[in-house]
Formats: C-alpha cells, sequence, structure tokens
C-alpha cells in the first residue's frame, strides 16, 4: 500500500464522516497543532525523561491522539466527538498535584530551560497554548461544535506541561531558569 493517495492534491483533507475541509480550515488548523503538540512531546520522551514522567509523557500522547480524534469528527453524536471528558482533565489535575508536592515554591517567573528535555516540554507547552487558542477559535465559529472538556484539557495540559518540565529538571538536579527583571 502506498502510503500517497494524492486526494490531499486539491487542497482539501477528510475529517471523520464524508465531509472534507480545506486544510487551512480552522478544524484542521487546530487538530493539525494538537498533532503537531503530541510530536514535541514524543521528542521530549526521545530525550529520556526519568521513568515516571515519561509514563506520564506516553499517556499524554494517547490522550492527545483521542483529543484530535474529537477536534477531527464535528459530529456531536460522532464515535469521537466526546471521547475527552471531565475524567481526563482531573487526571491532568492529579498528577499537576502529585508533581508539585516535590517541587520548590517558586518564587519568580521561569524561563523556559534548564535540561535538554525540560528545554522540549516548555516547547511543548507554547504549541499547546497555541492548540488553546485554535481551538478557542473553532468553538467560537458558527455551526462548529467543540466539547467544552476539549478546551479545559489543553488549558490544563499546557499547566501540567509547566510543571513536568520543572519536575524534570529537579528529577535531572538542574536549576529552573529564573527571569531577572532588568528593573
Amino acid at each position: 500500500m502506498k502510503i500517497y493517495t494524492k486526494t490531499g492534491d486539491d487542497g482539501l483533507t477528510g475529517i471523520l464522516g464524508s465531509k472534507r475541509l480545506r486544510k487551512d480550515d480552522a478544524r484542521i488548523e487546530a487538530y493539525g497543532t494538537v498533532d503537531e503538540l503530541n510530536a514535541a512531546v514524543g521528542m521530549a520522551r526521545a530525550m529520556k525523561l526519568p521513568p515516571e514522567q515519561d509514563e506520564l509523557a506516553a499517556r499524554l500522547q494517547d490522550e492527545l491522539f483521542t483529543l484530535g480524534a474529537a477536534l477531527a469528527d464535528p459530529d456531536p453524536q460522532g464515535r469521537f466527538h466526546n471521547q475527552i471528558d471531565d475524567g481526563h482533565v482531573a487526571g491532568l489535575e492529579a498528577a499537576i498535584d502529585a508533581m508539585t508536592e516535590e517541587l520548590a515554591p517558586m518564587r519568580t517567573f521561569i524561563l523556559p530551560g534548564g535540561s535538554p528535555a525540560a528545554a522540549q516540554i516548555h516547547v511543548a507547552r507554547t504549541i499547546c497554548r497555541r492548540a488553546e487558542r485554535l481551538t478557542v477559535h473553532l468553538a467560537n465559529l458558527p455551526d462548529e461544535d467543540v466539547p467544552t472538556p476539549l478546551l479545559i484539557y489543553l488549558n490544563r495540559l499546557s499547566d501540567l506541561l509547566f510543571v513536568l518540565a520543572r519536575t524534570v529538571n529537579h528529577r535531572e538536579g538542574v536549576a529552573d531558569v529564573p527571569w531577572i527583571s532588568k528593573k
């Protein structure tokens, strides 16, 4: 089987169901950015995260694939549309709380950096924020249905990624990079 189908050569792509959309459609932008986020998390995992954090990142990748499928399923009654729910958000919050317990309180803003893996997680966090903005944009368009838990999940995930980066630095014995105002 060939990987190229040539069906997208006209600038359209398929989504779940039989509908085809322009490749620059808001829905495609949103789930494409979630895919980019998933790849960024995969890159962090390739940098050999500590085992507990790698297990969490693997779970996040699975959930991000589910979230992408939910965004690719515009039908409120569709198979994937409502696959991300409040339980997923609660799972993120539990992970944030658990990691925060082992971290020193923040006294300053933190710049993206530290270990290579933590820096990559910060890259993922910024992609997550973009995915969130694009998903909010999609949700506000007429005739579009985006389940609220998807929006909450992306918002909470960016928080988790921030704490995860700090935790990876902590576990690797690398200090966070504080922002020091020049004024």
